[in-house]
């Protein structure tokens, strides 16, 4: 199986799957088009036969970095793209726990907001030395209702999550290790070949037991998490419009643009 799509592609390595965030020029933001790619993904992967395993990454120097700038925007005024966006957030969470094969993520470079959440969705999770996670939904006006409520309680302490989630900080490689949100850092330059050699043992064990043993522990996820994810993707929508977040994106946006057009002219 190989496929090719603008802004994701799926490639077959044997018995493995690598999904790759492909939006490399703008470090693997999510627009519109990612966000509706990565609510379809999951399920076409668990239709995949061949499939055993999968490895998820991203293009260039991002694993991801959350939501694309003029995508954030166009919520501010679209209450049709607020409801899809929630309801997209909605199934991939949920396809994400439910999903029967092992996910091994590579995160390859910054990992912040939906990156961060779909890095932590997997069931593996290897970090670049120079990678981090942070999802700043807080800091943006926001409520992390695309997976940090969700999943940051059932990795580690409830006193982390409320540092981290509160404040939007960076977690470097190391420390994400330490607090139990990834499995290992690796070198750079041996990520994907030890994400791939790792995807690839998982592959080889019995499929049956190791399926079954994943769903009973999607089942004990998805007991603990229903009711913070719901109450979060709502309380989510409804800071979609909030002045704070309108104020904080312009801002934003704005300086991306004064640093892009800097860079032009250089």
């Amino acid at each position: 199986m190989s496929e090719v799509s603008p802004v994701l592609t799926v490639v077959a390595d044997g018995d493995v799957r690598i999904v790759t965030l492909n939006r490399p020029d703008r470090l693997n933001g999510v627009n519109e088009d990612l966000h509706r790619r990565l609510s379809e993904v999951w399920r076409e992967l668990a239709d995949d036969t061949e499939a055993r395993a999968v490895v998820l990454t991203g293009a260039g120097r991002a694993f991801s970095a959350g939501g694309d700038f003029d995508h954030l925007r166009r919520h501010h005024t679209d209450p049709e793209l607020r409801e899809r966006s929630i309801r997209l957030d909605r199934t991939i969470q949920t396809d994400l726990i439910r999903f029967p094969l092992p996910i091994v993520a590579a995160v390859n470079g910054p990992a912040v907001g939906l990156g961060c959440s779909l890095a932590l969705g997997c069931d593996l999770v290897l970090m670049a030395e120079d990678a981090y996670l942070a999802d700043p939904h807080v800091s943006v006006g926001l409520v992390a209702g695309d997976g940090g409520v969700t999943l940051w309680p059932l990795l580690t302490s409830l006193l982390r999550v409320k540092e981290y989630l509160f404040t939007g900080d960076r977690i470097p490689a190391a420390t994400a290790v330490e607090l139990g949100l990834a499995n290992r850092m690796v070198a750079n330059d041996r990520l994907m070949a030890e994400a791939l050699a790792l995807a690839h043992r998982l592959a080889a064990q019995p499929a049956e037991a190791l399926r079954a043993t994943k769903a009973a522990l999607a089942a004990v996820v998805e007991q603990v998490s229903r009711g913070g994810m719901e109450a979060a993707l709502l309380a989510e929508r409804a800071t979609m419009t909030s002045p704070d977040h309108i104020r904080i994106v312009e801002e934003l946006a704005s300086r991306a643009s004064r640093r892009a057009s800097a860079g032009e002219g250089a």
